[in-house]
């Protein structure tokens, strides 16, 4: 028996509308993040972007559990000696909600051309309003419980 690889021309990408009021940060980044890769569809293969489009939307919304609001913190180096700093979750969710979401779920795919290609399917807005209403996005409810744990 052959192994099946998927071609260009095998696979069917659509568009997903995840709303992310109340939803804790990271199931919803992890559960985004394999829409994503594609894990989802049966014709899923490590080494081939097989996934879909993903719209995020209500990103300012989005619930942390625990201290995560004051003792998460995003750190960036300005490549200067003494150059390190630091944002506090609290202030990057009130200033730039679409990164907080967008840099969770990219660090969640793959490092290289292919993460950086699945990367670029991904839509993240702070508010309801967003502007791929043209290709009919099908909302989909995430499952609260991420990878069948107890909640």
């Amino acid at each position: 028996m052959k192994t099946f690889v998927p071609k260009p021309a095998d696979i069917q990408r659509k568009w997903y509308l995840v709303d992310a009021e109340g939803q804790v940060f990271g199931r919803v980044a992890s559960q985004v993040a394999s829409i994503l890769r594609g894990k989802n569809k049966p014709i899923y293969t490590p080494n081939t972007d097989t996934g879909d489009f993903v719209v995020i939307i209500n990103a300012d919304k989005i619930v942390l559990t625990g201290k995560k609001l004051d003792q998460k913190f995003y750190y960036h180096h300005s490549g200067y000696a003494g150059g390190l700093k630091q944002t506090s979750f609290r202030k990057l969710l009130a200033d730039k909600p679409e990164f907080a979401l967008r840099r969770a779920v990219e660090g969640m795919l793959p490092k290289g051309p292919l993460g950086r290609k699945m990367a670029k399917k991904l839509r993240v807005y702070a508010g309801s309003e967003y502007v791929e209403v043209a290709q009919q996005p099908e909302l989909i409810q995430l499952d609260r419980t991420a990878r069948g744990g107890k909640e």
